[in-house]
């Protein structure tokens, strides 16, 4: 997604001007977008003509409209988002209250008005128009004194790095100068690690080259992470993964995506993290019922009390209609990040996201049991505590 312009003020009210690039854009769109929304874009509409004589005519123009958005129809197949609402701004072609469809498609600009953003909003737009917050795969290919540190997203590779360094070939009389140089190198190649991936977001780093190289670099990494208590390393050990490449450069990194091993491991990477807190979940509902609480109401004791060390919440919780609901999903975001809490918030389009809907579209692990929820099972029956029958329905 292309960010054209954004003003919101100290009141949380504006606008911005958005280009989809891509189809997974439209899904962003699609989560942006809310009824009570403006949108203004670009459309074709067919205008009545009448000639001197009496008859009429018929034809298509293309006009720019603004609708205030009543309803919204999100098409997985086409990648188009139609949006119908009354036009609000005067036109030579449409009158002002006229209903009218807007059809969002890639590489088309529009601009999205909002009576108030909040920040779940304001992520989404951070989110989609900043492509290293979905690279979830970074890789470095290398050889000796040439390597590039890259993130990978779903449509692309960005290169964050390019380090050269010239290393004294390796001969008699002179291997500690080689040595001296190889480290030099190997230590520039993980500053830029350290700098440039963001393990919040990365769950697998592909580490390649021809020979040795990859290998000596990583024992040499690791020595120097135990060394300097480089914690984000130590605790990311797993995320590692050796292959082979023909070269240091770029255009290897092709070869390296089409290994089967890498293959099946980038498929797991994405929403891993959702998957894995799910599990989590799962296993605390069993083990320890009173640290695992689904439904709103449940939840929302939980977070009063600040008890949630992870929030597990839908996308399409943020898509109701109540603006007054939505704000309590908000609300609810903000305090458990607040109180130093972990939020994981699950696309509906994937398959933990369908399977957290089945447990009401939110859900919480507790950072300490908190028994005296479950009592309150008998007086809400929609809402579904750890410790209570209704956890058997899942």
């Amino acid at each position: 997604m292309k960010l054209l312009g954004k003003y919101v003020d100290k009141g949380m009210q504006g606008n911005v001007t958005l280009v989809p690039e891509e189809p997974e854009d439209m899904w962003h769109a699609y989560n942006l977008i809310a009824e009570g929304d403006s949108v203004r874009s670009t459309t074709i509409r067919k205008v009545q003509n009448e000639t001197a004589t009496g008859s009429s005519t018929s034809s298509r123009v293309r006009t720019t409209l603004t609708i205030a958005v009543e309803a919204i129809d999100f098409d997985t197949q086409a990648c188009v988002l139609r949006l119908k609402g009354r036009n609000i701004e005067e036109n030579q072609f449409v009158k002002m209250g006229a209903y009218h469809t807007l059809d969002l498609e890639l590489n088309r600009k529009f601009e999205l008005r909002k009576p108030e953003w909040d920040t779940i909003a304001l992520e989404r737009i951070d989110m989609a128009c900043d492509p290293t917050q979905s690279a979830d795969v970074a890789a470095v290919v290398m050889q000796e004194g040439l390597a590039h540190v890259c993130l990978i997203t779903a449509s692309m590779t960005l290169v964050r790095s390019k380090i050269e360094v010239s290393i004294p070939r390796k001969r008699k009389g002179y291997v500690q100068q080689h040595e001296k140089g190889l480290a030099k190198f190997y230590e520039q190649v993980m500053q830029s690690i350290l700098r440039h991936v963001n393990f919040e977001i990365v769950k697998c780093v592909l580490i390649a080259s021809p020979g040795f190289v990859r290998d000596q670099f990583y024992d040499y990494m690791f020595q120097q992470a135990v060394k300097m208590d480089y914690k984000v390393l130590l605790d990311n050990k797993s995320r590692f993964m050796l292959v082979h490449a023909s070269s240091g450069f770029k255009h290897s990194l092709k070869e390296v995506l089409q290994d089967p091993a890498v293959v099946a491991k980038m498929s797991d990477t994405k929403a891993a993290g959702e998957v894995k807190a799910l599990e989590q979940f799962y296993m605390m509902l069993q083990c320890e019922p009173a640290k695992a609480y689904y439904g709103k109401k449940h939840v929302l004791r939980a977070a009063e009390a600040q008890s949630i060390e992870t929030l597990l919440i839908s996308d399409n919780l943020f898509r109701c209609q109540d603006v007054n609901l939505r704000k309590e999903y908000v609300n609810l975001v903000e305090s458990v990040r607040d109180a130093g809490g972990e939020v994981k918030i699950f696309s509906s389009m994937h398959i933990s996201g369908e399977q957290l809907a089945q447990l009401t579209g939110v859900a919480a692990i507790l950072r300490f049991p908190m028994p005296e929820l479950e009592d309150s099972d008998d007086d809400d029956d929609d809402d579904g505590a750890a410790g209570g029958d209704n956890s058997d329905s899942d």
